[in-house]
């Protein structure tokens, strides 16, 4: 009878048991996650893949292709990512200059941070922060029981009434005589 487990490798040690294929090994994704939130806490900081792979334990490349497999984006294209959400609230909810937002944000150059952000975004800072301003605007100019109103669900009828048309209409219309 054969004994189960992993097969001896050379040496006659055990091997750890290869992840299936088309997934990863979930001490890396854990890995890759631990990377993903550093980035995440300190986007305003460069992380050069060199810094993620360290923080992953594993080489730059694996660690960018790894990356990639798990989260459908690179590093580099995640923290972009990131660095615009983190400025487009600040748009949205302070008054700060938009040169001190990209500064915060990590952007070390106003006019990489705007072409990025359109790019990105479809819109430049300004436009966002004009819009998010004017719908803020329009927001408290609306009463109170029209804004809870338009967030509530639209229940029209109630469950019971539904069903029971769903019920009636299951039963045979009655037909129509020829007209001759």
């Amino acid at each position: 009878m054969k004994a189960s487990g992993p097969a001896p490798g050379k040496g006659g040690r055990e091997q750890k048991p290869r992840p299936p294929r088309g997934g990863q090994d979930p001490d890396l994704l854990r890995r890759l996650l631990r990377a993903k939130d550093r980035m995440d806490a300190a986007s305003h900081e460069d992380w050069p893949v060199s810094r993620l792979a360290q923080v992953s334990h594993v080489s730059e490349a694996h660690f960018a292709r790894c990356f990639k497999d798990a989260f459908g984006v690179p590093p580099h294209r995640y923290l972009l990512t990131r660095r615009i959400e983190r400025a487009r609230a600040l748009l949205r909810d302070t008054e700060l200059p938009i040169l001190d937002i990209a500064l915060r944000t990590g952007w070390n150059s106003l006019g990489t941070f705007g072409r990025t952000f359109r790019d990105i975004t479809g819109e430049s800072p300004s436009e966002i922060r004009a819009r998010e301003q004017a719908a803020r605007e329009a927001a408290r100019r609306m009463p109170a029981c029209y804004a809870s109103a338009a967030h509530r669900p639209a229940l029209t009828i109630a469950v019971s009434e539904k069903r029971r048309r769903e019920a009636d209409a299951t039963k045979t219309a009655p037909s129509k005589p020829e007209v001759t």
